[in-house]
């Protein structure tokens, strides 16, 4: 979960929205491996609100996805 807020700061450090985007692809690909992992994690610890926890990352996932498409230039659809 650390990796997606750290990769959007590096991203943003870069000073180029090529590289922020890039930044904010990789951080999206940290939401993709938290999602798994809360998925095995499920079996192993039942007092966690996984439902809560699911609902809150795929907030985050939408937010980033939006975040992404915004920065990419217009011809890059």
């Amino acid at each position: 979960a650390i990796s997606i807020p750290s990769n959007i700061a590096e991203g943003w450090s870069r000073n180029r929205n090529l590289e922020f985007i890039r930044f904010l692809e990789i951080a999206y690909s940290s939401a993709c491996e938290l999602e798994t992992q809360l998925l095995i994690s499920k079996d192993q610890y039942s007092a966690v609100d996984y439902e809560s926890a699911e609902k809150h990352l795929l907030e985050v996932k939408k937010m980033l996805f939006g975040l992404i498409l915004s920065k990419k230039p217009k011809s890059a659809y």
